[in-house]
């Protein structure tokens, strides 16, 4: 029988992994499974089981090169939640690049972020602990070890890890500790910022892939970001811009000059046409880049001359549009970019300097574009997964796709006490029957997630979950973990008035039911101010209302005591059937 060296290879370095490791490792594939558990691409489920940025229904109609490079993963990640102290990455590539502008850690490395149960985001390191091959097909592997979360260590961090830029994978895998739980997070369901450009999008040239100038803005934002990067191909043909009207984006960001440049008045015809062929099947804003470059134009301005030239036929293409009547087509300059001569590693494509002046432009842009999508600083949004009872992302998922695909005439947006009342998407049900006599024959969403403070609410409602549907009714009931968490009564007012001002902006013609936050076992005195001060701050109108069930869950006694019959034992903040059935009498009248 033939020895397959390649095989014993990978074995033998699979093996000393797991020696090195001194324990078991489990490993986990994003491919199996019927939608793959990828991360940065349109089309998941029908490419299937590859890598690839676009289906081969698409790749055959792009020019060569376009084709070509859409096998690779630029901007893909895999994401997954995990307890393990140790995340191993194995995979293979199809091939061994010796780029003369990148490092393999860029071109063909993974690199790996985590967002604790808080929902605060770090870079984890892997401190020399990788192997690149000699030889493509055999097996790389990256080691991260000793990771602990800070906090609700049982619930483990949020892992995103990024994927290669610029080579094709042929397999990936992650390995975490034996008994570690793990479980894959699907592409979120929202609708993603959509970048097409040159060599500059599709990953040229930070130190690593999360350095990249659309990962930076993609976790500046928190939106899914599809990158559309073709190095040395980002010419604008018609076909680029078809495939990109198939994709329901938030925004299109268009950056093809690094490359486009060069080919003078053409610049303006096919941005006339690409963007006409967008305005076909969306109304998402549209941003126009112009080239960064030519930063070394004090000894080198034939290149800057020639850049600015063909900006000059972009800005046209711009003001053209808007004089037709286009809307929502947005302009960044190169000097607002800003880049100057450190950004840059060799005068084309930028460093990690570069890339953050690139993300921190573009982010900028964004709050420009969509301003709706902004909370207050003090709110930042942020997502969490505090909560071990059920899977926070998963949940946000089901959310987006009820009310796209439902259309429910009522929405209950909360924490917990909402989230343990009953109703769809299902989960923990403390409230027995009393949501179905709530509801009756009328579609809810129950949009209530354990754990919620007004920040994880802000998240949900800027990543999507009130799109796709038009409610007769949205109750907001959310401030009381913002009271266990340390925040002031002053805090949490400004913020429940600030979500309802962005519930308003997104459903205008909804009845907004602000709900006062029901007292709570210990707490009932200071909630009682926190509610009139609320009710001092609240602007009411005939679309919005501010709802008072406290006496409904208090003793009739006067004192301001909950009733302790309505809530589970020995906690009084949760309420019982008993609770919810006083609740269903209290609010049915008002979702008339």
């Amino acid at each position: 029988m033939a020895i397959n060296l390649r095989s014993l290879a990978t074995l033998f370095s699979t093996l000393c992994v797991a020696l090195i490791s001194g324990a078991q490792t489990v490993w986990y594939n994003p491919l199996d499974a019927p939608i793959p558990f990828l991360n940065g691409r349109a089309w998941n489920e029908e490419i299937g089981k590859s890598f690839a940025r676009m289906p081969e229904r698409i790749r055959q109609n792009m020019p060569g090169g376009v084709n070509y490079l859409a096998g690779q993963s630029a901007g893909m990640s895999v994401r997954f939640l995990s307890n393990s102290h140790e995340v191993l990455v194995r995979y293979t590539l199809t091939d061994n690049y010796d780029y003369k502008n990148m490092p393999p850690l860029n071109h063909s490395g993974v690199d790996l972020y985590a967002t604790d149960a808080n929902g605060k985001t770090h870079w984890i390191g892997n401190h020399m602990a990788w192997d690149f091959k000699k030889n493509p097909g055999d097996t790389i592997v990256f080691a991260y070890r000793n990771i602990s979360a800070p906090e609700f260590s049982d619930r483990g961090l949020a892992f995103e890890l990024f994927l290669p830029p610029y080579n094709t994978l042929k397999s990936l895998e992650i390995g975490v500790d034996e008994g570690a739980g793990f479980r894959f997070i699907p592409q979120s369901a929202e609708r993603p910022v959509v970048v097409y450009g040159s060599s500059i999008v599709h990953g040229a040239s930070p130190s690593r892939p999360g350095l990249m100038w659309t990962t930076i803005m993609k976790r500046n934002t928190d939106y899914p970001v599809l990158n559309l990067g073709f190095s040395g191909c980002a010419y604008m043909e018609p076909a680029v811009f078809e495939a990109m009207s198939e994709i329901d984006a938030r925004a299109y960001i268009l950056d093809p000059m690094p490359n486009s440049y060069s080919i003078g008045e053409e610049i303006y015809t096919r941005l006339m046409a690409g963007v006409k062929i967008l305005r076909e099947k969306s109304t998402a804003p549209i941003l126009f880049i112009e080239t960064a470059g030519g930063v070394d134009s004090v000894f080198r301005n034939d290149v800057n001359t020639a850049y600015r030239a063909g900006d000059a036929w972009m800005r046209k293409a711009y003001e053209t549009l808007i004089g037709e009547g286009i809307k929502d087509i947005f302009y960044l300059s190169h000097d607002e970019i800003g880049m100057d001569e450190d950004c840059y590693i060799e005068g084309t494509h930028p460093n990690d300097i570069g890339n953050m002046r690139y993300a921190a432009a573009c982010t900028a842009k964004l709050r420009e574009m969509l301003p709706e999508d902004w909370a207050p600083a003090r709110f930042s949004p942020i997502p969490q997964h505090r909560d071990g009872s059920y899977e926070w992302y998963d949940r946000h998922n089901e959310v987006i796709i009820r009310n796209h695909t439902q259309n429910p005439e009522v929405l209950l947006i909360g924490n917990s006490i909402t989230h343990f009342w009953g109703g769809e998407p299902v989960s923990r049900n403390l409230g027995g029957d009393s949501f179905k006599k709530l509801s009756g024959k009328r579609s809810f969403t129950n949009m209530g997630f354990g754990w919620d403070r007004i920040e994880n609410v802000f998240w949900r409602i800027i990543h999507g979950e009130l799109e796709g549907c038009s409610p007769k009714h949205i109750c907001l009931l959310i401030g009381v973990n913002n009271i266990y968490n340390g925040d002031s009564d002053e805090d949490i007012t400004d913020g429940i008035v600030a979500l309802a001002k962005i519930i308003r902006e997104r459903q205008p013609k909804a009845k907004l039911h602000v709900i006062k936050v029901y007292p709570a076992a210990g707490l009932e005195l200071r909630i009682a101010g926190l509610n009139a001060l609320l009710e001092k701050k609240l602007p009411i109108d005939e679309f919005t209302d501010l709802l008072d069930f406290t006496d409904v869950l208090t003793l009739k006694d006067g004192s301001g005591k909950i009733d302790p019959t309505l809530f589970i034992e020995g906690e009084g903040l949760h309420p019982i059937e008993k609770g919810y059935e006083r609740l269903v009498k209290a609010l049915k009248p008002h979702l008339k």
